[in-house]
């Protein structure tokens, strides 16, 4: 039976992975074996600059901290080495991120992605991959504004044509 303070300890930590998990907009949870010290240096910058934070935490922590929340569904997932990456505002950032270094990482590799949520909603490790394949959310307004840009484009186009045909004919 553990004592009184490791007890508290405990529960101090399951708090404070609870409080991050409030804030979270989305989250993915990973397999990290197999990644090399230098691998997940670079994984970890590149989460950092795109606001995810990403920690490895003990199954039982995390899994008390996911029941506090409401996410019940992922108990089956946090077995073994397993770490999660969380993001308050993009919703996509922590399954793209982990996802491009998958694509990228060697054969060898056990790197892989368990499961994720978005608000209340949970992805299996397909629905995850699914997701790291959406771009982010500058890229697909750019793809909107580059769609609506191009018909106003044209049409600017036809109506000087027009404009410059008509100049023609009275000069």
């Amino acid at each position: 039976m553990p004592s009184a303070k490791v007890l508290e300890s405990k529960k101090a930590r399951v708090e404070a992975i609870t409080e991050h998990l409030k804030s979270a907009a989305a989250g993915v949870i990973v397999d990290y074996k197999g990644i090399t010290v230098e691998d997940d240096t670079k994984l970890r910058k590149a989460l950092r600059e795109a606001g995810v934070t990403y920690f490895v935490e003990k199954n039982s922590m995390l899994r008390f901290a996911l029941h506090n929340i409401g996410i019940e569904g992922l108990d089956d997932v946090l077995e073994g080495t397993t770490a999660i990456a969380i993001s308050t505002d993009d919703q996509t950032a922590p399954a793209r991120i982990l996802g491009e270094y998958i694509s990228k990482a060697d054969e060898k590799s056990t790197f892989a992605m368990k499961a994720g949520f978005i608000g209340s909603e949970l992805y299996d490790a397909q629905g995850v991959t699914a997701l790291s394949k959406i771009p982010s959310k500058e890229v697909l307004l750019a793809q909107l504004l580059g769609s609506l840009q191009s018909p106003l484009q044209k049409f600017a186009a036809t109506v000087q044509a027009v404009a410059d045909k008509k100049a023609e004919e009275t000069a």
